[in-house]
């Protein structure tokens, strides 16, 4: 099976980040205008700072009655963030995804957050390495 780089290398490098200083409002526009699960939280230098996901804003804000105009993204995001590097395998990443409860890994490299990955891409991913071994063996067979 693959690595995270195989994924990064299908779905791009793109990381949609806010700050911690945000307000959550602002973190759930962003959310909704890029049909987003998570965003990443950085430093003013891009250094990882935690993840803002939507089971954090409903479970610290919506559950707690909160104001999503008053209360800043550091409240409420997750700040022991699990991170990957383009390395690591997917069979490690489904198992962390799956004993941590977590949906998002956040990749580093060097130190340096170089993307995103969510359960949907590596499910995606993991689908599509079947079907090809499927495909190749039947050409096999046939």
């Amino acid at each position: 099976m693959g690595t995270v780089q195989n994924i990064l290398q299908i779905k791009g490098r793109v990381v949609y980040t806010v700050s911690a200083d945000s307000c959550v409002y602002e973190a759930l526009e962003v959310l909704e205008e890029k049909n987003l699960g998570a965003l990443v939280v950085v430093e003013k230098d891009g250094t990882l700072d935690g993840i803002f996901t939507e089971r954090d804003y409903a479970r610290k804000v919506i559950l707690k009655g909160r104001s999503s105009k008053e209360t800043s993204v550091r409240d409420i995001m997750t700040d022991s963030v699990v991170a990957v590097t383009p390395d690591t395998k997917i069979e490690e990443c489904m198992e962390l995804m799956t004993n941590k409860f977590i949906r998002h890994l956040p990749v580093l490299e060097k130190g340096e957050l170089v993307g995103l990955i969510s359960i949907g891409d590596v499910v995606k991913y993991v689908i599509n390495e079947k079907d090809f071994i499927i495909e190749n063996l039947e050409h096999y067979i046939f």
